[in-house]
C-alpha cells in the first residue's frame, strides 16, 4: 500500500491534489452540518450578523481560496508549503461551492430548491478531482523515447476527438454527462450519440423540421427526469439537507 500511494501519488506530484480534495470534502460536509444545526436551533452556533449584515461563508471561502491558490502556485508540488497552501484552497473552495447557487442566483437561496445546485457542483467537483487522481498525466511525461512520442500523439488525437464529443453533449443539453465526459470518453460518446433533450441548443436547431425526432427528445426526457428525479433529490437531501417547502398559495376570496 505504502508502496503504491508513493508511486502513483507522492512521486507525481499528487499529493497537494489529495490534500486539497480531502479539505474540500470536509469543510463541506462540516459546514453542512453546522447550518443544518443553525437552522433548527442547536447547538452553539449562529449566522455571522456584524453590524445587522449577514456575512455569508462564501466570503471567508473566497479569501482562502486566493491564499491557498496562490500558494499553490508558488509553492510547486513537492513540500510542506505546497500540502499546507493545498489544504488551504481545498478549505476555500469547499466553503465556496457550497454557496455556489447563492453566486449563481445573487440571491440567499441556500434552503431553497435552487440550493440544490450547490450540492449538485460539490458531487461533481469533488467526483471529477477523484477521477484526476485516480488516472495518470500522459502529457505531463518528459524523456520520451520515439515510440512514446508516438503513443504521445495518439493521445493528442484521442484527447482532440474526446472534446468534440463533449462539445456536442453539452449542446445537445446534457451538461453531466459532458462534464464527466472531459475524462471518461466512452461517457462523452454516449452523451453525443444519443437524442438531445428539447430545451437545449442541438434540439432548438436540428430538430426544428424534424417533428418525430422532437417527439422522442421530449418522450425521453420525461422519462429520464421521472426515473431518476426521486433518488437525485433523496441523495441531495441526504448530503445537503432538505429544502424549505414553499408556502401554500392562500385561498382567493
Amino acid at each position: 500500500m505504502g508502496h503504491w500511494f508513493d508511486r502513483n501519488i507522492v512521486e507525481p506530484g499528487k499529493l497537494p491534489l489529495l490534500l486539497a480534495l480531502t479539505a474540500f470534502v470536509l469543510t463541506f460536509a462540516i459546514t453542512r452540518v453546522i447550518t443544518r444545526m443553525i437552522r433548527a436551533g442547536k447547538g452553539p452556533f449562529g449566522n455571522i450578523t456584524p453590524g445587522g449584515v449577514h456575512v455569508h461563508h462564501v466570503v471567508p471561502g473566497v479569501v482562502l481560496s486566493v491564499v491557498g491558490g496562490f500558494g499553490a502556485v508558488a509553492s510547486g508540488k513537492h513540500g510542506f508549503a505546497a500540502g499546507a497552501c493545498a489544504v488551504v484552497f481545498g478549505i476555500g473552495a469547499g466553503l465556496v461551492l457550497d454557496e455556489f447557487a447563492l453566486i449563481l442566483h445573487m440571491d440567499d437561496v441556500y434552503w431553497t430548491e435552487q440550493g440544490r445546485q450547490s450540492v449538485e457542483v460539490v458531487v461533481l467537483t469533488a467526483a471529477l478531482v477523484l477521477l484526476v487522481l485516480g488516472g495518470f498525466s500522459p502529457l505531463g511525461v518528459d524523456d520520451l523515447s520515439d515510440d512514446q512520442q508516438q503513443d504521445r500523439l495518439g493521445v493528442v488525437l484521442t484527447l482532440v476527438v474526446n472534446f468534440c464529443f463533449v462539445l456536442i453533449a453539452l449542446f445537445k443539453g446534457k451538461a453531466r454527462m459532458a462534464v464527466l465526459g472531459t475524462l471518461i470518453p466512452f461517457v462523452a460518446l454516449v452523451g453525443a450519440v444519443r437524442l438531445a433533450r428539447p430545451t437545449s441548443m442541438w434540439a432548438k436547431r436540428f430538430y426544428r423540421n424534424r417533428h418525430r425526432a422532437r417527439s422522442r427528445s421530449v418522450l425521453r426526457a420525461y422519462h429520464h427526469d421521472v426515473r431518476w428525479a426521486g433518488p437525485r433529490r433523496k441523495f441531495q437531501d441526504l448530503i445537503g439537507g432538505a429544502p424549505d417547502r414553499a408556502p401554500a398559495p392562500s385561498p382567493k376570496p
